[in-house]
């Protein structure tokens, strides 16, 4: 009898393991507006549903980076999730609007890539996802005072990037045009 119930209680294990491993057994995929990049879950059927009629405008504070400099920052890659997730939930490209203020640390991850090898001995890991962003129409903004305090010339700054004074002006600029603040 306890051999039955032993061996019952195992198989109920096993059904229950195996369906709850089909059920989260998703992986992260990149994708479709930014490929490489990005990667997000696939979130069926949420209770809190995405309106796929709203504009989603948004303004990525980008200040820190890893320390290494081979290392991709993945604050900017967060801005290739926001684009992928929200698409691939049914949001129109067109709708979906961001912008990436660049200040304080992660101001070298702007650089050109023959400026960045020079200055850090490595080639500039973030610049392909940063040309995939600006294609996929993120505009780019570098706060100017970072600029001179980080002693970053405009000449060694990717061409796709623009200057602001400062990074607080576009933050504040970007807010009052209905763009909406994400800071990590």
């Amino acid at each position: 009898m306890i051999r039955y119930f032993m061996m019952g209680r195992v198989i109920l294990f096993l059904l229950i393991s195996t369906l709850t491993v089909g059920l989260y057994s998703q992986e992260k995929s990149a994708g479709p507006v930014i490929e490489g990049y990005g990667k997000v879950w696939d979130i069926d059927k949420p209770d809190y549903p995405t309106d796929t009629t709203q504009v989603f405008k948004a303004v990525f504070d980008i200040m820190q980076s890893p320390e290494s400099p081979d290392m991709i920052n993945p604050t900017i890659e967060t801005v290739a999730r926001y684009l992928n997730m929200h698409a691939r939930s049914g949001v129109p490209v067109e709708q979906i609007k961001a912008v990436m203020v660049i200040h304080n640390k992660a101001s070298k991850d702007i650089m050109l890539p023959a400026a960045y090898q020079s200055k850090y001995g490595t080639e500039n890991p973030n610049h392909p996802l940063l040309l995939e962003l600006h294609k996929a129409g993120v505009q780019l903004i570098f706060c100017g005072q970072s600029s001179l305090s980080r002693d970053i010339p405009w000449e060694e700054v990717m061409p796709e990037v623009e200057f602001a004074l400062s990074a607080m002006t576009a933050l504040i600029q970007l807010q009052n045009k209905g763009y909406n603040l994400i800071k990590f």
